[in-house]
């Protein structure tokens, strides 16, 4: 292997929004996260939404656009004829 390629590593503080912290490895001095082991809803059996920038807000306009969309389209169109059952012959 050559030498002096790899990157130094050192102790690393790791913050989380919650509050939390801990010491790991890595090239970087600090780390700052959004959400940990002591506060991801997998970890503590807790239900709550992780959100990050509005990401459910935007999913649910989108949501509500399309359907009302939907809505719209579905009201516009008219009704199809039914074609009469089997073994019967359409009036001339």
């Amino acid at each position: 292997m050559k030498p002096d390629i790899h990157p130094k590593l050192s102790v690393c503080r790791v913050a989380c929004a919650c509050g939390a912290t801990f010491e790991t490895l890595s090239i970087l001095k600090e780390i700052r996260v959004e959400i940990c082991s002591k506060c991801h809803p997998f970890f503590t059996g807790k239900q709550k939404f992780v959100d990050t920038a509005g990401r459910v807000e935007r999913f649910q306009k989108k949501l509500e656009a399309a359907q009302a969309k939907m809505a719209a389209a579905a009201a516009a169109t008219p009704a199809a004829p039914t074609p009469p059952p089997e073994g019967t012959q359409a009036p001339e």
